[in-house]
C-alpha cells in the first residue's frame, strides 16, 4: 500500500513540475474564476446575490470574467497540445501520467459552479421536483417557484426532462444528501460525473492495451482533453457517467469474454443517458469476429448482436420501472434541439429558412429547419448501416466511434460533450495524423463556440474573436503529429 501511495505522489509531482501542466492549472482556476462573475452564473441564485453583495454584479465584472474564461480556454489548449506525448518524447523528456495531469488540471473546478453549461441546475432541479413528489418527464422545473427554478436557464423552465430515469433518482439523493440547498444540490452534481471521469480514466489505458494502442497516446487525447476537463469535471455533464459504464461494460466483455455481462454494464449506463445502448450492439464482436456474410456466419453474428442489445434493454427497462419513473423521457426528445447549437443540419436549415423569410416565402415558419433536421437524421441512419457493413465485425470500437459521432453531428443539436461519446475511442481507431488534427480542430471550433455564445451574451464578442484568433495560432504551432501503436502490440482480440 505504502509503495502504491508513494508512486501515485511521484506521478503527482512529476506532474506538477511539468509547465505544460502548470499551464492548464492556470487556465482550469481562470475558469473557475470567470465562473464565479455575473458573466456566467444564472441571473437568480445565492451565488449570483453573494457576489452583488461584495459589489461584483456591474457591467465590468462581465468583462472581467469573461476575459479570465478566454484567456482560460486558450491555456488549456494549450496545455493539451504541449502534453501530446510524441511532443514530449521528441524533446528527451519522460511521458507523464495522464490521471495525474487530470487530477491536478480539474481539481480547481471541484468545488465550483457549473462551467459553461448550466445543466447542472435542471439536474438539480430535477432532483427538487422529485422530492415533491412531481413528475420531471410531465413537468419543469419552474412549476415550483423558488431558487431551485430560478438557477435553471429560462429555456429549460417549462420543459420535461429528457434524461434516463437511474439520472434522476440519482440526482434526487444528491440533493437530499446537502439538505437541499439550491447551490450545494448543484455542485454535488458533480460527484457521479467525477465517478464516470474515474471509470474513463481507469478503462482508456486498459481498452487500449489490448487492442494495441499505445495507452499513453490513449490517456493522453482523452484524459488531457480541455471538453473532458471542462464539460465533464467543469460542467458535470451526465454524459460522463454514461461513457464511463459504457467503456467498463467494453472493458468488462475485452477482459473476461462475456460479452453479456458487459452487456449489463452497458445497460446501467444507458439507464443514466440513452446513447449508451448503441455500445451494446458490438460487444459479442469484441471477442467473435464475424468475417463472412454466408447465412450460417452471418445469422450467428446478428443472433449475439440482438442478444446482447436485449440485455442491454432489459436491464435499462427493468432499471426505468424499478425507479417509479418509467419512459416519460420519449415525450422529451426533442428538447435538446428547441435551442441553438452547431449543430451541422440544424444550421444549413436556418440558413435556407432565413432566405425563404427574404423571400417572403414561410414568414416566421421553421419548415426548412424541419426538412433538413429529418435529412440529417437518414443521413444518420445510412452511415450507421455503411459504418456496420464495413467495421463492426473486425473493428468494432471503430463503429462505436464513428457511429456514436456521426450520432452527434446529424442529430438536431450538438454541444462539444457529445463529441465525447465517440471521442473517448477516437484512440482506439489509430487515426492518422490527418484525422488528428482534423479531431484536434474541431475541438478547438466547439469551444470557441461555447466561448462565443457566453461572449456575445454579455456583450463582449470581439473578446471571443480574439480568442478565436489565439487558438488558431495555437494548433498553427504544433506539429500535431502522433504514434498509436504499442511498443509491443498485442492482437485485438476480435481478430483472435
Amino acid at each position: 500500500m505504502k509503495d502504491v501511495l508513494a508512486e501515485a505522489v511521484k506521478a503527482l509531482r512529476d506532474a506538477f513540475d511539468a509547465r505544460a501542466v502548470r499551464f492548464g492549472f492556470l487556465g482550469s482556476v481562470l475558469l473557475v474564476l470567470g465562473s464565479l462573475t455575473p458573466a456566467y452564473l444564472p441571473q437568480v441564485s445565492p451565488l449570483t446575490r453573494a457576489m452583488a453583495s461584495l459589489g461584483l454584479a456591474g457591467v465590468e465584472w462581465r468583462w472581467i470574467g469573461t476575459i479570465f474564461t478566454m484567456v482560460g480556454l486558450a491555456l488549456l489548449l494549450e496545455f493539451w497540445l504541449r502534453v501530446r506525448p510524441a511532443r514530449r518524447e521528441s524533446r528527451g523528456q519522460p511521458q507523464l501520467r495522464h490521471w495525474a495531469v487530470l487530477a491536478i488540471v480539474a481539481a480547481p473546478m471541484l468545488a465550483a459552479p457549473p462551467i459553461f453549461s448550466h445543466d447542472a441546475y435542471s439536474y438539480a432541479a430535477h432532483g427538487w421536483l422529485l422530492h415533491n413528489d412531481l413528475n420531471p418527464y410531465l413537468v419543469g422545473p419552474g412549476i415550483l417557484p423558488g431558487q431551485f427554478a430560478d438557477q435553471v436557464a429560462w429555456v429549460w423552465r417549462d420543459t420535461p426532462a429528457p434524461y434516463a430515469a437511474l439520472a434522476l433518482q440519482i440526482s434526487h439523493c444528491l440533493i437530499v444528501l446537502v439538505g437541499f440547498d439550491p447551490y450545494w444540490s448543484t455542485v454535488i452534481m458533480r460527484v457521479p460525473a467525477l465517478i464516470g471521469v474515474g471509470m474513463i480514466g481507469w478503462c482508456i489505458p486498459r481498452i487500449a492495451g489490448r487492442f494495441g494502442i499505445n495507452p499513453a497516446a490513449a490517456s493522453w487525447f482523452v484524459l488531457a482533453n480541455p471538453i473532458l476537463i471542462i464539460d465533464f469535471v467543469g460542467g458535470a455533464h451526465n454524459d460522463a457517467l454514461m461513457m464511463g459504464l459504457a467503456l467498463l461494460g467494453i472493458w468488462v466483455t475485452a477482459r473476461w469474454r462475456t460479452w453479456w455481462w458487459g452487456a449489463v454494464v452497458v445497460g446501467v449506463g444507458a439507464s443514466i443517458k440513452q446513447p449508451a445502448l448503441f455500445v451494446a450492439v458490438v460487444l459479442p464482436f469484441i471477442t467473435h469476429a464475424w468475417t463472412s456474410w454466408r447465412l450460417r456466419p452471418l445469422a450467428i453474428a446478428a443472433g449475439r448482436a440482438i442478444a446482447s442489445l436485449a440485455i442491454s434493454v432489459a436491464v435499462f427497462v427493468l432499471l426505468s420501472i424499478v425507479t417509479g419513473l418509467g419512459f416519460g423521457w420519449i415525450n422529451a426528445v426533442d428538447v435538446p434541439g428547441r435551442v441553438t447549437t452547431p449543430s451541422p443540419f440544424t444550421l444549413i436549415g436556418q440558413g435556407i429558412e432565413y432566405l425563404l423569410n427574404l423571400s417572403g416565402i414561410d414568414q416566421g415558419g421553421d419548415t426548412a429547419v424541419t426538412v433538413t433536421r429529418l435529412l440529417g437524421l437518414l443521413v444518420c441512419l445510412i452511415g450507421i448501416v455503411v459504418l456496420a457493413i464495413r467495421h463492426i465485425g473486425r473493428h468494432p470500437l471503430h463503429f462505436v466511434c464513428w457511429g456514436l459521432l456521426l450520432v452527434a453531428f446529424c442529430f438536431p443539436a450538438l454541444h462539444s460533450w457529445y463529441l465525447l461519446w465517440g471521442g473517448v475511442l477516437f484512440p482506439m481507431t489509430r487515426p492518422s495524423n490527418r484525422r488528428l488534427r482534423i479531431a484536434i480542430i474541431i475541438t478547438a471550433v466547439l469551444l470557441g463556440y461555447e466561448a462565443m455564445v457566453f461572449a456575445v451574451r454579455n456583450g463582449t464578442w470581439l473578446l471571443a474573436l480574439l480568442l478565436l484568433w489565439a487558438i488558431w495560432e495555437s494548433v498553427k504551432a504544433h506539429e500535431l503529429t502522433q504514434n498509436w501503436e504499442a511498443k509491443a502490440p498485442q492482437e485485438s482480440l476480435a481478430e483472435s
